[in-house]
């Protein structure tokens, strides 16, 4: 395969599934290496690399829970003993946990700010050192609308992911000099497995307030995702 990601290695966290499957496809289309994250579903992760394969592209996939900083070093170590590098990280993995904050336990709420926010941390810190060296690299972070906007009962996902927009804005301060951009991207509701849990009053009291009056596609994103590598 060529394109205009030849060459180059991606590493995609939860990137079996929705989402981050899309973009693994989508970078894989475009000539990457792809380096595909699970935690827990290795027959979906399988399956990703499997199409990659079968378009002509290269991938290996990793388990790693990255809520933990010494799996997330060990992924990108995996990545880098593989193929020699890291040029774009996705940081996609994310759980939700939605409870109101009365009900909320600390685990719910700790779990999901070490999913969605300290594991971009754990991976951005690991992959860093290289693209240094190289003077390049491509970092994205996947936050969401829900990050900007609250949302009742998920006061651990909406936390999570504003952090994600600010740690995004310090990390593209600081690794700019080496040539290394920062970027995050805020998806609004997209047809996944999350949304598809969402009861049939929550999507259509949802679709109201969105003008194209349809939820997003998982592939949408990952053009979005792919233009920023």
């Amino acid at each position: 395969m060529a394109g205009a990601l030849d060459g180059q290695v991606a590493v995609v966290t939860g990137g079996s599934r929705g989402i981050g499957r899309a973009c693994a496809l989508e970078l894989a289309k475009h000539g990457a290496a792809i380096v595909i994250n699970y935690n827990a579903n290795a027959e979906a992760a399988n399956s990703c690399k499997a199409e990659i394969e079968a378009m002509g592209g290269k991938a290996l996939t990793v388990q790693a829970d990255v809520s933990s900083a010494d799996d997330a070093k060990r992924l990108i170590d995996a990545a880098i003993a593989e193929f020699g590098k890291v040029d774009i990280l996705v940081n996609n993995a994310g759980i939700n946990r939605d409870r109101t904050i009365a009900r909320m336990s600390a685990d719910e709420w700790d779990t999901v700010i070490a999913t969605d926010l300290s594991s971009a941390f754990y991976t951005t810190a690991a992959v860093v050192p290289g693209m240094r060296e190289r003077n390049y690299g491509r970092i994205i972070n996947m936050s969401s609308i829900i990050g900007q906007m609250g949302n009742v009962g998920q006061a651990n996902y909406s936390a999570a992911k504003a952090g994600l927009i600010a740690f995004t804005k310090t990390a593209a301060k600081e690794l700019a000099r080496n040539q290394i951009t920062v970027n995050v991207v805020c998806p609004g509701f997209v047809e996944t497995e999350m949304v598809g849990a969402l009861s049939d009053e929550v999507k259509t009291a949802v679709l109201a307030n969105i003008p194209l009056g349809r939820f997003g596609t998982a592939e949408e994103i990952a053009a979005c995702v792919r233009f920023l590598c």
